[in-house]
């Protein structure tokens, strides 16, 4: 077993030593993530082959292929905007000096919290967000890590942007749902958008065909640029807490380039101006981050190439971006295009994924996609409302939440695809036929584990962390 392992893990460890335990939970980390994905394919990615099945616009042998198709493409070029977001949740920097076993511990916790709670509402029939299970794994972990070990803890800041965004996005998803409904309803009147399928040869028209097939190509693909972003960032929490040293940095970028952009960096501080103290200070602060971040490259202690590195450059990024902000501090537009583009190259040296990362999540999220989405999908098609799913309701849905998980994603922030387009159902079967049309057991189901979800990951994520810790 050990040789099969370690024919697995060689191209990742390269130099780097783990001992046998460690190797093997390594191994099941990684397993236990690509697992996630694929649960996450046929829990979530239901939602976006459910419109188009019951309005039988497709059938499923070929919905789920094609959606699985482009929840593949929309992980491969929806960059790691949103896989960043979620890391900045946890403690990294404090993990990454602690011995590797607490760093295992804690992926563990978080892969297999998520995993109990997924399947278990999946077994139910029950759409439940595996945005907010991983967040709240991630969180109850990270209070765990710091109940243990003291030091920093969860970011509290982007933990209340990313619950703002998870809050947010249904109420979205169903205001938005409910006026294009009416407006569908209203306005355009098109009798035929307003058809209710009654057999399985009573298919759309071409043109809503059409419209159906674009929509649900649209979610499945912003479903992958959002929820496959999170196994993208699970993946990355595994290798920086196995092997820091290798994937804590990205070292791809060359230092010769990181040094070329502090050194312009350094040559527009140098001339720029301030109205007042604040901003002055910024600049004297700037400076010293960056003389920091230039030592630390130079240096010849791999701790100092990693850790020390790694730090310097979040704290050069910050002050870069903060004085690209400032209103007092005064920047010619060449400078401020050399500001801009530093704080890029900046942010590519901690925000990153290697290309392997981002094809394994992709293929396990396509491949999930193909397995196990009845469950879902009979309650998004049949038990959001009292009625069949016809045209329009289903279209209007889809856009919407192809536009807010879209834009979400746009702006680096996790949303739950499930909570969005059951949200936007509900929305347009209220437009349809007021409150009477919607089927209030299902609503309580889905509100009670949107309720639930969150306290459940949390408590279940901190025991497992203590739990682990025990035996690692």
């Amino acid at each position: 077993m050990l040789h099969v392992l370690s024919a697995i893990t060689l191209p990742l460890l390269g130099e780097v030593n783990l001992s046998t335990s460690l190797l093997i939970v390594f191994a099941i980390c990684l397993l236990a993530v690509v697992g996630f994905e694929f649960v996450n394919g046929f829990h979530d990615t239901a939602n976006a082959v459910a419109t188009v099945i019951y309005t039988k616009a497709l059938k499923p042998v070929y919905a789920i292929p094609w959606s699985g198709t482009f929840n593949f493409l929309g992980v491969f070029l929806g960059g790691v905007a949103v896989a960043m977001g979620i890391l900045k949740l946890l403690p990294l920097d404090e993990l990454m000096k602690l011995p590797v076993s607490v760093g295992a511990c804690m992926v563990l916790a978080v892969l297999l919290a998520s995993i109990v709670w997924n399947l278990g509402t999946w077994y139910l029939g029950i759409p439940c967000s595996s945005s907010h299970t991983l967040i709240g794994a991630m969180i109850g972990a990270s209070i765990a890590f710091t109940w243990y070990y003291g030091g920093a803890g969860v970011n509290w800041d982007k933990a209340k942007e990313i619950g703002l965004s998870l809050i947010l996005s249904p109420l979205i998803g169903f205001g938005a749902a409910a006026g294009l409904m009416y407006l569908l309803i209203h306005v355009i009147k098109w009798k035929a958008l307003f058809h209710i399928p009654e057999s399985e040869n009573d298919t759309p028209p071409i043109l809503i065909r059409l419209l159906l097939i674009t929509t649900c190509t649209l979610v499945s693909f912003f479903h992958g640029s959002n929820d496959g972003q999170k196994g993208v960032g699970l993946l990355m929490l595994i290798l920086i807490a196995f092997l820091p040293a290798k994937f804590a940095v990205n070292h791809e970028v060359s230092s010769d380039k990181t040094l070329a952009s502090l050194n312009r960096t350094e040559l527009v501080l140098s001339h720029a101006t301030a109205s007042d103290a604040a901003g002055k200070t910024l600049i004297l602060s700037t400076d010293s981050a960056i003389d920091k971040t230039k030592a630390a490259l130079a240096s010849s202690n791999p701790a100092d190439k990693t850790y020390k590195f790694r730090k310097q450059i979040k704290s050069a990024g910050k002050d870069v971006t903060a004085i690209l902000a400032a209103q007092d501090i005064k920047l010619v537009n060449q400078d401020r295009a050399t500001l801009t583009e530093t704080s890029k190259d900046l942010t590519s040296l901690t925000d990153f994924a290697p290309i392997w990362v981002i094809a394994t999540i992709s293929i396990s999220l396509g491949i999930g996609t193909m397995v196990g989405w009845k469950r879902i999908v009979v309650t998004i098609g049949e038990k959001i409302g009292n009625q069949h799913l016809n045209y329009a309701q289903g279209a209007s849905s889809e856009l919407v939440a192809a536009a807010t998980i879209g834009l979400s994603s746009s702006f680096g922030l996790p949303v739950s695809t499930t909570h969005v387009l059951s949200s936007g159902i509900a929305g347009s079967m209220l437009a349809s036929g007021g409150a009477g049309n919607l089927n209030s057991k299902t609503l309580k189901n889905i509100a009670l584990a949107w309720v639930l979800t969150l306290p459940v990951a949390i408590i279940l994520a901190f025991l497992l962390f203590l739990f682990f810790h025990l035996f690692i």
